[in-house]
């Protein structure tokens, strides 16, 4: 969910894409992308920042490899919707980029992924060098379908320092209340207290996933994927909803948070240009920001946890987000062992140091060792200890729901901080949602 970097090879992602779409409606061939080149083998991510590190292990893959490994991108806001076109069509990526969970089960479903035991049982590490819990995210049926890539993506509260110093605020909130005085004072100080890139909507899902995790605990929203939607009319949904719209009105993201987007850069852009004080984001923010305002993160740049709700049921360790992002295989791809041997530098002590580079958190067993190798040794030490001691690490909402749920779930947290819904409306939309 980054917005992608200068270096991505976009134009690339493109062309390969315009090949996808003028083949969608032609149906699957007897095996991925039948007519490239031979020894081609396609691998599909989204382009952001992170495509740094996914060219450095494309480009040490093919020193040896006989099957040549090209890397695709598509721009982030783009990728879901794109994936989903492309998949079933010759143009289909052999390996490509998701977040598990339900991203990835309707695919399941279709049969177009390849079951990952036979890899395992050849390479253990593939399974045993990687944290289970994260690891088991892309499980479907007790079945494994991706290997972690990338980093762990817990969602945090950023906060420009100077601001809040301006503002006369000395620390991030530790609890809901004061967050909403860091929005009165921040607002008198004639800054935006909150920056939200509403205009992609997803950025605004996290509100709701952290407040209702803090009032209800994990249990609301895994009744819901499981089935029971009553627990939307809930007492704890409704408490959720009222604070939700108590921090609307206040002020806290502005008046023209639905037109700023954090995919072209908006709302990054206010908090480290000084017009905001916090943004509530994935842990990708810092690398988001050290592409383009690199002095910025070096001198003021904070973060911290998502604060405390006090009464409510939910953990003040809880976290939300992303726990990994995962590659996973084309069941028909023409060549399954250079996919395999292409997996394992997933796991490797390069790929550990080259995504710490850029202040991501890869979640092998060994990634621990290197942490004061990391871009910033503090900030990779912070997002280590939430992880470890999360109680429980909520998939992002629009992530552990299959990708039909997404507009939904987008549309409902949209419409209800834009005040175009009330409560009920956003329950009856919440409970519309089927697994």
């Amino acid at each position: 969910m980054n917005k992608p970097s200068p270096r991505t090879p976009v134009l690339a992602a493109a062309s390969m894409l315009a090949i996808g779409l003028t083949l969608a409606g032609c149906g699957g061939g007897d095996s991925a992308a039948s007519d490239r080149p031979e020894n081609e083998l396609h691998v599909l991510v989204y382009g952001d920042a992170s495509n740094d590190v996914e060219t450095a292990m494309v480009e040490k893959f093919n020193e040896t490899s006989d099957v040549k490994v090209v890397l695709d991108t598509i721009p982030g806001a783009e990728y879901q919707q794109k994936l989903q076109t492309v998949m079933s069509t010759d143009a289909a990526p052999d390996i490509f980029f998701n977040w598990g969970g339900g991203s990835i089960s309707d695919f399941v479903d279709a049969d177009l992924l390849m079951p990952l035991d036979d890899f395992i049982e050849e390479d253990p590490q593939l399974k045993d060098a990687f944290l289970p819990s994260v690891f088991d995210v892309a499980t479907v049926d007790g079945t494994p379908y991706g290997v972690p890539m990338r980093g762990t993506q817990p969602v945090m509260l950023f906060h420009n320092k100077d601001v809040l110093a301006e503002a006369g605020i000395d620390e991030a909130p530790a609890t809901w209340d004061e967050l909403l005085e860091d929005v009165d004072k921040l607002k008198a100080a004639g800054k935006t207290p909150i920056a939200l890139g509403g205009g992609d909507e997803w950025p605004t899902q996290m509100w709701f996933s952290y407040v209702y995790d803090r009032v209800a605990g994990p249990e609301l929203f895994q009744s819901a994927i499981d089935g029971e939607t009553d627990v939307w009319e809930s007492d704890e949904s409704k408490e959720s909803l009222g604070m939700l719209r108590e921090l609307v009105d206040a002020g806290a993201f502005g008046t023209n948070f639905q037109s700023v987007k954090f995919t072209d850069g908006g709302s990054p852009a206010l908090l480290a240009g000084g017009q905001a004080g916090f943004e509530l984001m994935g842990s990708w923010e810092y690398s988001t920001i050290q592409d383009t305002n690199p002095d910025f993160v070096a001198n003021s740049l904070g973060w911290s946890a998502f604060p405390a709700i006090e009464g409510g049921k939910g953990d003040a360790a809880n976290l939300v987000g992303n726990t990994n992002n995962y590659y996973s295989v084309l069941k028909d791809t023409k060549y399954p062992d250079a996919a395999r041997d292409f997996l394992k530098l997933m796991y490797s002590d390069e790929f550990v140091q080259e995504q710490m580079s850029i202040g991501n958190l890869p979640t092998t067993t060994s990634t621990e060792q290197f942490l004061d190798q990391a871009a910033d040794p503090d900030y990779a030490r912070f997002q280590f200890g939430l992880v470890q001691d999360a109680p429980n690490f909520q998939l992002s909402w629009d992530q552990a729901y299959p990708p039909a749920a997404t507009p939904t779930i987008h549309s409902a947290v949209a419409d209800f901080f834009a005040g175009s819904i009330d409560e009920d409306g956003f329950i009856a939309a919440m409970q519309s949602l089927k697994k």
